[in-house]
């Protein structure tokens, strides 16, 4: 009897789950699961949520007139779809145009609502991307309000976000979360290691990031997240060029096998005979990315990315060559080189709805290697100069091991962290002996058996963080987050120390400790405000501490910035407002100073003043229509700086613009389906080119038009820069014996054609 009941549970159990309806949710544009949707039944209360992996299950003991579900997740735009016969049925969300609440990763070091963070951040979306076919990082960075990324060629860049535009490390780059370069071996140019074809979005924190990621995180922070393997099957190609000399190359595939995803993606981009001489370049870039669904609650992660590059370096121009268009590079010889390779694993753990556990090993190892412009020096000889090739390199062995607790107490929680990176560095710049022609242009050089510099630095970055938020009372939340670092640098010269060579071997350390506290209040209908108080700090780079000096001197830069903002949607899903004030007060700021032989020294600054307004407004007058006016007012001013006797307090900083603005419309008509056509204008507001503010640069305004068409599996672009072939300076500097000016692009056409294959689960 007992075997025959069995047999019956068994038949019943077997209806029972055939009976259910499984589906999954997925991103519509990535093609990405999305854990976490609301799953409703429309025709009654029953509903679910997603799992780690994107499904969902009806109950069956639900009968229901109408076989219908909704699908509601932030940042989103709802579906309903009709309940499919075949199990399981994917449901696709389309992200909304422009939400003001939708998730976040990089404000807490975990997902939370954007509307949660008392910080100024913004997010470049995949739709963004797509639309602008950006073929460097400044097309896409400068949309953000308060973001100017200078583009100084062939992705070379620098980068202003609450500061001035300047190469110091007050600026920390990411990508998932992790800085591509270690603590302690800044480069300006840091983000020609970023592949751009495996992006999903850009997240962009603006103002001091210290308490939760340390050093450098002073101006911003910018974490590139990578696109996780889609669902099904995808691959994508395209290619396009310029009448510039430009060429370039993308290629992407991804998909889910059972638990495990694998994702791919790369381009190689080729520059000849630019409207400059002597500005080639070429760069192949290619990551790799493998989730493994371990279970329901543990995920393995991981990636790599491989970037190698070269450049033809393009130095500034003097007054008569700029404003006379003769764009001739004064030098024929100069490069730089990069070779990066970057390896993540992480392991996610959900041990219940309030625990979350994430360890992460990373592995960098990167090498920078140049013959740089700014490193000739003239000499008495007119036709006599002196310059240097060097090579800077490191490897990274680096764990972060964090925690997230969540209590049932006033919605609050805990993150706690710890991370640890050791890498050693390596610097090497020989002496060379470089030959110039009478108008001026360095023509060649002889490499010679004097060593500039020659050292190994052993750099070591522990730390410990923690962030805890709870609600205050109704609709007001606070966030507080603390973070101790420690840096280490154990200097070993090779050569003998001098005030040329460096300084002799010894150990350094810095620390540092950088509380934020926060409030949020939710008026309702999304509308609130913030305010915080948060620490950055800066040290000093290998590099400006021991490189060219006998003793080093420089001190850690420490700021201090209060903020505040707020945000309202208007109705009816037509758009918003997000705007922030704030000051940062800074200590000891490092900055670069020209000299008057056109080489380039650090220096403590004494006390500085950042303070600014910006703001966001997305607007949509009709459906087919979308604005967007992004931009900043800003000074940047010495309290206290005193140079070789003179006095600059009070002073604007140089390279300081006070206005940067960034506006585009957009028109995708309804009656033209897969059709776009958008307008930008970049302005960028005249500053002083020298801290003594003898002499300024007038600035610039730019005109950008893209348009595209999508039909089926097909996108096709046409892009224009510099529409109206504004002459004008990225960068422009005096000193007391010179003037040079970063010309930027002529315009510019681009042409691209990209095919997409989707397939589909069996």
């Amino acid at each position: 009897m007992k075997y025959f009941i069995s047999l019956i549970t068994g038949v019943l159990f077997f209806l029972q789950s055939h009976a259910q309806m499984q589906g999954r949710v997925i991103d519509a544009q990535t093609g990405e699961v999305l854990p976490g949707v609301t799953i409703q039944l429309l025709c009654c209360k029953n509903g679910c949520h997603t799992d780690a992996q994107g499904r969902f299950t009806l109950p069956a003991n639900c009968k229901c007139a109408e076989d219908s579900i909704q699908a509601s997740f932030i940042g989103y735009r709802a579906r309903k779809v009709a309940i499919q016969k075949q199990s399981p049925f994917i449901v696709a969300l389309t992200p909304a145009t422009a939400s003001l609440n939708e998730l976040i990763v990089t404000s807490s070091r975990d997902r939370q609502n954007r509307t949660d963070a008392p910080v100024a951040i913004s997010t470049i979306s995949p739709q963004e991307i797509r639309d602008t076919k950006a073929t460097s990082l400044e097309q896409l960075l400068n949309k953000v309000s308060g973001v100017y990324m200078v583009d100084l060629g062939n992705e070379q860049h620098t980068m202003a976000i609450r500061q001035p535009i300047g190469y110091k490390s007050l600026f920390l780059y990411m990508e998932d979360g992790i800085p591509i370069r270690t603590t302690g071996d800044f480069n300006h140019n840091a983000l020609i290691e970023i592949n751009m074809a495996a992006l999903r979005n850009v997240e962009v924190i603006r103002g001091p990031a210290s308490s939760l990621y340390g050093s450098e995180a002073v101006g911003g922070a910018v974490n590139f997240i990578t696109a996780a393997p889609s669902l099904q099957p995808f691959a994508k190609v395209q290619a396009e060029i310029s009448d510039r000399g430009y060429k370039r190359t993308d290629f992407s595939a991804s998909n889910t096998f059972n638990k495990v995803g694998i994702s791919m993606g790369g381009y190689y981009a080729d520059q000849r005979n630019g409207y400059m001489d002597h500005s080639d370049f070429h760069k192949l870039a290619f990551t790799l990315r493998a989730d493994y669904q371990v279970s329901e609650h543990t995920k393995w992660i991981n990636a790599a990315t491989l970037v190698n590059y070269y450049t033809d370096q393009v130095g500034g121009l003097d007054s008569a060559h700029f404003f006379r268009k003769d764009y001739r590079n004064f030098q024929t010889f100069s490069y730089r080189k990069v070779n990066a390779f970057r390896y993540r694993s992480t392991l996610e753990h959900t041990w219940n709805s309030s625990d979350r556990t994430t360890a992460t090993f990373f592995f960098r190892n990167n090498s920078i290697g140049q013959n740089p412009f700014y490193a000739l020096k003239n000499l008495s000889d007119p036709l006599k100069a002196t310059g240097e090739i060097n090579d800077d390199s490191f490897s990274s062995y680096g764990l972060i091991l964090q925690h997230r607790k969540q209590f049932s107490w006033r919605n609050a929680s805990l993150i706690a962290g710890i991370s640890a990176d050791y890498s050693p560095a390596n610097y090497f710049a020989e002496f060379i002996d470089v030959t110039k022609n009478a108008q001026g242009y360095y023509t060649g050089y002889t490499k010679t058996d004097s060593a500039l510099t020659d050292y190994h630095v052993g750099l070591l970055n522990t730390a410990a963080y923690a962030q805890f938020d709870m609600e205050l009372m109704q609709g007001l939340k606070l966030v507080a987050a603390v973070r101790y670092d420690r840096m280490d640098y154990d200097f070993d010269n090779h050569l003998t120390p001098s005030a040329f060579t460096g300084a002799p071997d010894e150990r350094n350390h810095f620390n540092a400790f950088t509380p934020k506290l926060g409030l949020t209040y939710d008026f309702g209908r999304t509308r609130g405000m913030y305010a915080n108080y948060s620490v950055g700090f800066a040290p000093p780079n290998i590099s400006e501490l021991y490189r060219g000096v006998k003793v080093p001197v420089l001190k850690q830069a420490t700021y201090r910035n209060y903020e505040a903002g707020g945000w309202f949607s208007f109705a009816n899903d037509k758009g918003y407002v997000d705007v922030s004030v704030y000051e940062m007060k800074g200590t000891n700021e490092i900055i670069s100073v020209k000299l008057d032989d056109g080489s380039y020294e650090n220096r403590n600054t004494g006390r500085t003043t950042h303070r600014g307004i910006e703001w966001n407004v997305r607007y949509s007058p009709l459906r087919s229509i979308w604005l967007r006016v992004s931009g900043q007012y800003a000074e940047h001013f010495f309290n206290e700086f005193v140079e070789k006797g003179t006095v600059y307090d009070g002073n604007q900083m140089s390279g300081a613009p006070k206005v940067i603005a960034n506006s585009e419309i957009t028109w995708k008509p309804a009656f033209f389906k897969g059709f776009r056509l958008a307008g930008e204008w970049q302005h960028v507001s005249r500053y002083y080119m020298d801290p003594q503010n003898t002499q300024y640069y007038k600035g610039y305004d730019l005109f950008n038009f893209r348009t595209g068409y999508s039909w089926r599996n097909i996108d096709c672009w046409v892009n224009c820069r510099n529409a109206a072939d504004a002459i004008y300076a990225t960068t422009a500097e005096k000193t007391t014996y010179s003037t040079t000016y970063r010309p930027g692009p002529k315009r510019t056409f681009n042409v691209g054609v990209a095919y997409t294959f989707r397939g589909k689960k069996q």
